[in-house]
């Protein structure tokens, strides 16, 4: 490598230290991506960013927004154990999107496109639930 920068310096070999930046560039975007990929899981399929964390006795509903869609998760505090989940998503004036059933970690993910629109977020895991009241208006 201290060759390709004296030979950079130097005028010759111009093309082989831009080859290096490059390659150092693409290796530290993959390392990125795949550094990404655990949030990605753990969301349990939601893309956006976290807007809300609505917590309750036995886990949390996890909001993400992106620019015209809301998404929803409920997670468990202790996965492993099979028990009823669920996780519902209304936009104002429309109708919500639900998931529910026996689970291990999450119910959903379940969205609903929010341009400008309030929703309506509910969310169990077992005996403990939470409900938002209309947010991200």
């Amino acid at each position: 490598m201290g060759d390709l920068v004296m030979k950079a310096r130097n005028g010759t070999g111009r093309w082989a230290a831009r080859l290096g930046m490059c390659a150092a560039a693409l290796w530290l975007g993959a390392a990125g991506l795949l550094a990404a990929q655990p949030a990605q899981a753990a969301a349990g399929g939601c893309a956006g960013q976290l807007v809300r964390t609505l917590p309750f006795s036995t886990g949390e509903v996890r909001v993400y927004k992106t620019r015209d869609r809301a998404c929803a998760v409920a997670v468990a505090h202790r996965p492993g154990v099979r028990r009823p989940m669920s996780v519902s998503i209304q936009p104002r004036g429309g109708y919500p999107v639900r998931d529910s059933g026996q689970f291990t970690q999450y119910a959903g993910p379940v969205g609903a496109h929010a341009i400008n629109r309030c929703v309506y977020v509910k969310g169990s895991v077992g005996a403990g639930s939470v409900d938002s009241g209309w947010i991200l208006c």
